[in-house]
């Protein structure tokens, strides 16, 4: 017993080491602050989300060949119309030579009949032939031009085919697949080649069927990444629920250039219900400290301190402040000129 008796002694005597006063000074004239208050902000509910490229497809042939060169392969960045890989050509040029050969022949026999009918007219004025002649060299007129028509129509589908020949990107992008080898024979329809491009991205996102409507009336959300909050810039909520979730599944469109996302990674989407009031201080004025994130405090004495806080959500310059601070405080906006109001040891150790 007489053990556990020192020991309640002890105790009650305040034997143990006491704890260290936090470390206070005193606070300059020109020490910038701002007192917090709470400000409304819109209230938002996160959800899981996936990132996907609103232009994703995959290059087909449009004709029958041999792939002769690929010259991308996967992920390269290719601009848009660049050359992805060439197909055998020989049967298509042939047939651009057959359809020039031609066009060049029509030409010729259309002038031939434009010069025929402008003589036989001048005749008939002059009452040299008859009305029927005029009529047949009008007739070979016409023909001649219908003729040329053809051929000029024969060679732009022919030119076409020689380009088909040519797989270009129809947008630039990343390529994500390649799906035939040199050497290998396709027809129209076969897949070739696959990619996307990061310029445009959108997030999908599955809402339960109790908060829809509200994401219907506003159509506001932001995607929350790396500490950034990025405005969505458009919100379209499909008509119609998954029977099996009892969800709707819903698209985010991203600003352009969206940085550090990419198709396939899971994000956090804040869909705007409503406003509430949060208390939001300046990103300049925290300060992070291994684990630790605090804020330099100034009481009304102006005595300054160094508290801990645990922050939430950007609001595009600000931090929200979950707990640690209290609406009326008065924080520094300096920590650098903050931490120098402290004893020099302390300062020390914070350099």
């Amino acid at each position: 017993m007489r053990p556990v008796v020192l020991l309640v002694a002890c105790l009650l005597a305040g034997c143990g080491k006491p704890e260290s006063p936090e470390p206070v000074g005193q606070a300059p004239a020109n020490l910038a602050t701002e007192v917090v208050q709470p400000v409304t902000v819109p209230a938002e509910r996160e959800l899981d989300g996936a990132v996907e490229a609103v232009n994703q497809a995959t290059v087909s042939a449009q004709t029958s060949g041999r792939v002769a060169e690929i010259l991308h392969d996967v992920n390269d960045f290719v601009p848009a119309g660049a050359l992805l890989m060439k197909l055998r050509s020989t049967e298509q040029r042939a047939g651009l030579q057959q359809a020039e050969a031609a066009r060049v022949e029509a030409t010729a026999r259309e002038a031939e009949a434009q010069t025929r009918y402008a003589r036989i007219r001048d005749m008939y004025e002059r009452k040299v032939v008859a009305k029927a002649q005029l009529d047949q060299v009008a007739a070979e007129r016409d023909a001649a031009v219908a003729r040329l028509a053809a051929a000029n129509a024969a060679l732009d589908s022919a030119r076409e085919g020689v380009a088909y020949t040519e797989v270009r990107a129809p947008y630039a992008g990343i390529v994500t697949a390649r799906l035939v080898r040199v050497g290998e024979s396709v027809s129209p329809g076969t897949p070739l080649m696959s990619g996307l491009s990061l310029e445009k991205l959108r997030v999908t996102v599955d809402i339960p069927q109790t908060l829809v409507e509200q994401v219907r009336r506003l159509r506001k959300a932001a995607v929350y990444v790396d500490g950034r909050r990025i405005e969505a810039t458009q919100v379209t909520i499909f008509p119609e629920a998954d029977p099996a979730t009892n969800t709707f599944r819903t698209r985010v469109d991203l600003p352009p250039n969206a940085a550090d996302l990419y198709p396939g990674m899971f994000v956090k989407v804040g869909f705007v219900t409503g406003e509430s009031p949060r208390l939001l201080v300046p990103k300049s004025a925290i300060v992070v400290r291994s684990e630790v994130t605090a804020v330099y405090v100034v009481d009304g004495d102006g005595r300054v301190s160094l508290r801990q806080v645990r922050t939430g959500g950007a609001f595009g310059d600000r931090l929200e402040i979950l707990a640690g601070l209290a609406a009326g405080e008065r924080v520094a906006l300096e920590p650098v000129a903050a931490l120098r109001t402290l004893s020099p040891a302390v300062a020390g150790d914070d350099g």
